[in-house]
């Protein structure tokens, strides 16, 4: 088979991005974005999806974490849809749930070529406190720019919600790498792609 890997670069006035990825490795990670958590999550997806990723980046964090965290999002889900070519062959939907502590994460996604991305939970109700002034938000901010630049139909349900944002987001970022992990698995008996269309974009 093919080896289905990567390399983007992004450089911008904000940041200066590098991300690797082979989508059938092992589950090795080397991550250093300058945001503590959102490394640790990243390494986390990586392991439990089996997936092969560097991720290399230098943002204005003397400004604050939003163009460092968007701009991940964006390149990693640029890798995926690179690496994943025309797409031939995979079984394209996904699901899994991860629980942690009181918390179950439900990640269901479906690489579709449109981006799209829901967050279900009870946010409004309990609201995670921040960690490393790394929100709940920001972690939808992150979900969001990877969906959109992927082309992938991502919905996330975390139920309940604590107050504990490492307790919230962990078993998020492990559900979506096993479900994705699932979805780019190639079906020896899908012929193509698999689409009724013949194309995803």
């Amino acid at each position: 088979m093919k080896k289905r890997t990567a390399m983007i670069k992004r450089k911008t006035k904000e940041t200066d991005i590098t991300a690797k990825l082979n989508i059938d490795g092992t589950g090795k990670a080397k991550i250093d974005t300058g945001i503590g958590i959102l490394d640790h999550m990243l390494e986390l997806f990586a392991f439990h999806g089996l997936f092969d990723l560097q991720i290399i980046a230098k943002g204005d964090l003397k400004v604050d974490i939003h163009h460092t965290n968007e701009d991940v999002g964006i390149v990693l889900g640029q890798a995926f849809k690179k690496a994943l070519a025309k797409k031939e062959g995979i079984k394209r939907f996904g699901s899994a749930s991860v629980p942690m502590e009181d918390v179950v994460a439900n990640a269901t996604l479906d690489i579709s070529g449109r981006g799209h991305c829901r967050i279900f939970s009870g946010a409004g109700v309990v609201v995670p406190k921040a960690q490393e002034g790394y929100l709940l938000s920001d972690a939808e901010h992150f979900f969001e720019s990877f969906a959109k630049n992927l082309g992938l139909n991502l919905n996330i349900m975390l139920n309940p919600v604590s107050q504990d944002l490492h307790t919230d987001l962990e078993p998020i970022f492990k559900a979506l790498g096993i479900a994705l992990d699932q979805a780019t698995q190639i079906d020896p008996r899908r012929k193509g792609i698999p689409s009724t269309k013949g194309v995803i974009d």
